[in-house]
């Protein structure tokens, strides 16, 4: 049998949202935004998810997964937390993070991939304050906080583009 992506249980809802702390919201609105890459994604198989379907963009499902999990990587672990560690994907270094080289493959390990970072990311920041501020490679000051809303705004922009992408690969839209 072959391997689809997995359904994704919807475990940060929109409503519950709306009266918490600022960390917790932080939180959910980005846990939200990592189940609905993976929600665009469920159901569909390798071939599916690494085809590119929206002419002339080379950006497809699988592309799209594994680039987040690059920028989860170097967002939370690299920079906040200062890890040497190096990229999640071994392949072409044309500064894409994970765009290129999504092969149908992989695919399955690549998931497997990005739900480890996603886990080992929120781990790295677990017990730190938004205000803790670090050094990022550009010598700039920036904050916890920033990082989090970094993040919410690169998934919001790329989930945008898994709505096209699902769209033209099988005809489903919505969340």
């Amino acid at each position: 049998m072959t391997w689809t992506a997995p359904q994704v249980e919807r475990t940060a809802q929109l409503g519950s949202l709306g009266t918490l702390d600022e960390r917790r919201m932080l939180e959910g609105w980005l846990t939200r935004h990592r189940e609905t890459l993976l929600a665009k994604c469920a159901g569909l198989d390798p071939e599916q998810l690494a085809r590119t379907a929206v002419e002339p963009s080379d950006l497809s499902l699988l592309g799209l997964v594994r680039h987040m999990a690059e920028v989860e990587r170097w967002w939370f672990r690299r920079q906040f937390r200062g890890e040497g560690i190096g990229d999640v994907h071994a392949g072409p270094s044309d500064g894409n993070e994970g765009l290129d080289g999504a092969d149908p493959a992989g695919a399955e390990r690549d998931f497997g991939l990005f739900r480890a970072e996603v886990a080992a990311c929120d781990a790295a920041v677990a017990g730190h304050g938004l205000d803790e501020v670090f050094a990022s490679t550009g010598g700039r000051p920036l904050s916890l906080r920033w990082v989090y809303l970094l993040m919410i705004q690169e998934y919001a922009r790329h989930n945008g583009h898994a709505d096209l992408l699902r769209e033209r690969t099988d005809g489903v839209t919505g969340d």
